[in-house]
């Protein structure tokens, strides 16, 4: 019998050694369970195709041929990724609906030896999950944000928390994007869906008694939007502010953004898009400084032209009364005793 998913959870605990996806490449790419991998039952242009039969011919005759379709991918997928599986081998699969692909796949499975079994209702029930837990539900443990100015070094801090034992989510890293206009972690985002697969699977992992450190962040990070149970708990949490001399923050930046520093066209395609805020005069000598590769008194100009300004309104406006953290430096060793600070007062 499939198997029914009741929460996000359900996925860490069940007792299968691989989750696989026999959706098409597409859909794969869109959203998928974290951590599955994708054995296609059939190719984007399979299922297209298979589809058309569907409804524009005949039913019968659309399920005769994705049965042969399905049939030769399942045996490159045995001849290939699936060779060396023992015969112990307990995979979970599912498709779209937990229906014919997913179905059909689990038999030939199963004849082999394997002991495989599938989800009830498929990618959909699981979809259905993630936007009950993000769009629907509460979060689980208390929150609290970690603030401050552009190159406080906020993601390295939430790294030693993480080393130290402390539960964050890391937003930045599952929307791929570091949340600014020099933020753009890869030549594009994950989907929405995509996004919103990982950040539900961290909370479920998130013990209720413990609170989560998150990095502060608008409502979007780049393009994607931060969900409505996350967000609204993220705005009534307590604000720590990190704050570091300005020599510091420099430092840091220019030692977080090597993609920017050595890509020049890139650097300057986002300098041109702070022209709206600061004019074409300005804009230009900041790319200037960029050409030179003189980038610290670049990186300070952004700060204190573009950045602070820009925080000052904000965080007034959001976090008056954020607890500030007032840093010597942005060491390793500073961070990792503020990590170890904020850990024992939980």
């Amino acid at each position: 019998m499939p198997l029914p998913l009741t929460q996000i959870s359900d996925l860490a605990t069940l007792p299968f050694d691989q989750i696989i996806d026999v959706r098409s490449p597409a859909e794969f790419a869109e959203d998928h369970i974290p951590d599955a991998i994708n054995l296609p039952a059939m190719s984007n242009e399979e299922r297209a195709r298979v589809g058309t039969i569907y409804v524009q011919e005949d039913p019968f005759k659309a399920r005769k041929i994705g049965a042969a379709i399905v049939a030769r991918n399942v045996a490159t997928h045995l001849e290939g990724p699936l060779s060396e599986k023992e015969g112990s081998y307990k995979p979970l699969v599912y498709c779209w609906r937990g229906g014919q692909r997913s179905g059909s796949v689990a038999i030939i499975l199963k004849q082999i030896g394997w002991r495989a079994d599938t989800i009830e209702g498929g990618y959909q029930a699981y979809r259905r999950l993630v936007s009950k837990a993000l769009y629907e539900g509460v979060m689980p443990c208390p929150i609290v944000v970690i603030d401050g100015g552009t190159g406080t070094a906020k993601t390295r801090l939430l790294d030693h928390l993480i080393e130290q034992g402390a539960q964050t989510l890391d937003l930045e890293a599952m929307a791929e994007h570091r949340g600014s206009l020099f933020g753009p972690m890869s030549e594009s985002q994950p989907s929405q869906k995509a996004f919103e697969s990982r950040l539900a699977m961290g909370i479920a992992k998130l013990q209720p008694e413990r609170p989560v450190y998150v990095e502060a962040e608008s409502s979007k990070i780049g393009r994607l939007i931060i969900p409505p149970v996350l967000w609204q708990a993220m705005i009534a949490a307590p604000n720590l502010r990190l704050t570091a001399p300005l020599e510091a923050r420099v430092k840091h930046l220019i030692s977080a953004y090597p993609d920017m520093l050595s890509d020049g066209t890139k650097l300057a395609t986002v300098l041109n898009m702070l022209t709206r805020y600061h004019g074409h005069e300005k804009v230009a000598q900041w790319k200037a400084l960029a050409n030179a590769q003189d980038f610290k008194p670049l990186a300070q100009a952004l700060i204190e032209t573009h950045y602070d300004p820009r925080y000052a309104r904000i965080s007034r406006a959001h976090a008056p009364d954020a607890e500030e953290i007032a840093l010597p430096d942005l060491s390793d060793e500073t961070l990792a005793v503020c990590a170890a600070k904020l850990i024992s007062s939980e």
